[in-house]
């Protein structure tokens, strides 16, 4: 339109000129005021037209203009909603200032600056200054290539200091007078990381085969052609590049038996023959040295293609060491056989070795004890703690265990032991030192001391308790029942009325049975005879009904029956303890709640327990007599009694005996 509207003015302005003259010159006939007169309303006809024409023109071409900028202002609203809205960080530059112009609120969130911040930021800012090289080098690229994009992978340092491996898209934009790039940022960080990762888990992993001298390779089955990693070509002492290799061009053995055989086992394996191959080979190494290579393979499917994947270990030195270790082993079979001592290793509680002078303290030949369990070799009492000291937890009695010889006889032993390898098993060694002699004479001593101690026990028992129980009985209940009746009859002697005199007789009486009772049960106290008939459960449970019968004190009893029923000896003194515990509960403790109870201390005994929730007492020496008696009750029966008890919270009596078989009448 530019060119088009003078034209048509230039066009229509001569024609008018023309047109209009000769049309004037015919109406005005020579006349020259009509002349003028025409000549005016033509200029003013003129005018009026020339104006309808120009806004005819013009409207099309202001209304183009104004649509024009209207789309405009629409577009800029939507690559502005664009550019605010984006996830991506996105931020707009000055190519010659590297100042930034605008940035949106993704890039806002991810620098860690505002936007107001970030408007007017030198970018420079955004590197870490040891690789302001790189964004110098990414500047000059985007200035000398302004209509290209540039893309980038570079390092950002954000507001907090933390630096993030990002991707960089740029583009040129329209900015007026000023040259304006856009730039898109996508992190990398995840996968940067994720690949450094990968990339030192490889170089691990390369460094691991390196020390392990084992090298992989990978060969076609058809063409036999393959790659081999730089290890292990240097193991067959070939020098390493990236060149394709033939099979038989680097594993080659040392002699041509073994030569043949590999190959062999390769065709075999490649064929499906074998499933994988692994064999031990000797090869030449760098040096020319003998080396001996451990070769593994398997065939493998891919891609249409069969494939023989492997790996080759240099076990030179391994196998060095293991026959070093044979001779060692060796040596320590010689030592141990000569040893006058008996020396066994134990897995799993059975002997996996025994040498000669272990087989003549057993009675037996060394192989004959392979194979043996523990239980076969020892006393069945010294078993679980002889187990208990191997494995750690305890030591056996008195450093020794009574072991047993092939025909039944027990021998005293000194054992000493040590954590061992046998078999490629954590194992135990165990030294048996006899100890028959010096043990002989200690157990004459002892069995002198035992006969001694039973003979103060059974005049201990026989003497002193029964003495005091029956003094106390005696004094408290039957002595004052006596005095009850001398007074009662002396009163009936003095009285004058028959029927008062009767009266006083009646009670003499009634007290009479009543002292005649209490002898009778004084009698069954001192050898109830449900303790002889029935047994120690049997008479707990009727002396704690007979006490309790009458008292408002609440008895829980748990009495559980025995496996075995224990000696004549051990029966009275648990009895006796139990009785003396129950009666310093009702008499002393005040309590309201009584615990009895009886069962299997896990086959060693018996244990008796009796608690209560009675006023209790500061624990010490024990210096009242029940305390004492239950103390030389327990001692005597060759048992243990243990009082716990504190002023406020109760008592609580645990007595402990043994109960070997009673002998048989």
């Amino acid at each position: 339109m530019a060119w088009r509207i003078p034209l048509l003015y230039l066009l229509f302005g001569t024609a008018w000129v023309l047109a209009s003259d000769r049309v004037v010159a015919l109406l005005g006939a020579g006349d020259a005021q009509t002349m003028a007169r025409f000549q005016a309303w033509k200029g003013g006809l003129f005018m009026g037209v020339t104006a309808l024409l120009l806004y005819l023109l013009l409207r099309v071409v202001v209304a183009r203009q104004l649509e024009s900028e209207r789309r405009t202002r629409e577009s800029e609203a939507r690559y502005r909603l664009l550019f605010d809205d984006n996830p991506n960080p996105m931020w707009t530059y000055e190519v010659d200032t590297l100042r930034i112009v605008d940035a949106n609120q993704a890039a806002s969130g991810f620098l860690g600056w505002s936007r107001g911040e970030l408007r007017g930021m030198d970018m420079a800012v955004l590197w870490p200054p040891e690789h302001h090289g790189l964004f110098l080098e990414a500047v000059r690229s985007a200035r000398d290539n302004p209509g290209q994009p540039q893309t980038t992978t570079v390092r950002l340092r954000l507001n907090d200091g933390r630096v993030r491996d990002v991707e960089l898209r740029s583009t040129e934009v329209a900015g007026g007078a000023q040259r304006v790039r856009l730039v898109v940022l996508t992190d990398r960080t995840a996968e940067m990381d994720s690949q450094r990762a990968r990339e030192e888990a490889l170089a691990r992993l390369q460094e691991a085969q390196r020390l392990a001298r084992l090298g992989s390779w990978e060969v076609d089955t058809v063409t036999l052609q393959g790659r081999f990693c730089p290890i292990m070509l240097g193991l067959v002492g070939q020098a390493p590049d990236a060149r394709p290799r033939g099979l038989g061009e680097v594993l080659v053995a040392a002699d041509a038996d073994s030569q043949a055989r590999l190959e062999r086992l390769l065709a075999d394996t490649a064929a499906g023959r074998d499933r994988e191959l692994d064999v031990l080979l000797p090869f030449t190494g760098p040096g020319g040295q003998e080396r001996l290579l451990r070769v593994r393979a398997r065939r493998v499917e891919e891609d249409g293609r069969v494939l023989l994947r492997g790996t080759a270990q240099d076990v030179t030195e391994e196998q060095h060491t293991r026959q070093l270790l044979d001779e060692r082993e060796q040596q320590f079979r010689e030592l141990v056989r000569i040893l006058p001592d008996g020396v066994m290793i134990l897995s799993g509680g059975h002997v996996f070795y025994a040498n000669p002078a272990c087989g003549g303290l057993f009675g037996r030949q060394p192989e004959a004890l392979l194979g043996e369990p523990l239980s076969a070799l020892v006393a069945p009492e010294d078993l679980e703690p002889l187990r208990a000291w191997l494995e750690g937890e305890a030591e056996p009695p008195g450093g020794a265990a009574h072991m047993r010889r092939a025909d039944g006889t027990l021998f005293p032993a000194s054992l000493s032991r040590a954590a061992a390898r046998y078999g490629g098993k954590a194992c135990t060694l165990l030294l048996v030192r006899d100890l028959s002699e010096p043990e002989r004479m200690r157990d004459a001593l002892a069995a002198g001391n035992r006969e001694l101690q039973a003979m103060a026990r059974r005049l201990f028992t026989a003497q002193e308790d029964e003495r005091r129980a029956i003094s106390r009985e005696l004094h408290d209940d039957v002595g004052q029942a006596i005095t009850a009746m001398k007074l009662s009859a002396h009163a009936a002697m003095a009285e004058d009325d028959d029927g008062r005199r009767r009266e006083s007789l009646e009670d003499i009486s009634a007290t009479a049975a009543a002292t005649l009772d209490k002898l009778r049960n004084l009698s069954m106290l001192l050898r109830p005879p449900q303790l002889d008939a029935l047994g120690l459960e049997a008479a707990l449970r009727w002396h704690a009904g007979v006490l309790f019968r009458n008292l408002p004190v609440l008895l829980e009893a748990d009495i559980q029956p025995l496996p075995r029923r224990p000696e004549r000896e051990v029966e009275q003194a648990c009895f006796r303890i139990a009785q003396e515990a129950l009666t310093n509960a009702v008499r002393h403790a005040g309590a309201s709640r009584i615990a009895l109870s009886l069962r299997d201390d896990d086959g060693r005994g018996l244990l008796l327990q009796v608690e209560d929730d009675g006023c209790g007492f500061q624990a010490g020496p024990a210096r009242g007599l029940g305390l004492v008696i239950m103390r030389e009750r327990a001692q005597s029966a060759g048992g243990q009694v243990s009082i716990e008890s504190r002023p406020g919270h109760g008592t609580r009596v645990c007595l402990r005996l043994p109960y070997p078989l009673q002998a048989a009448a």
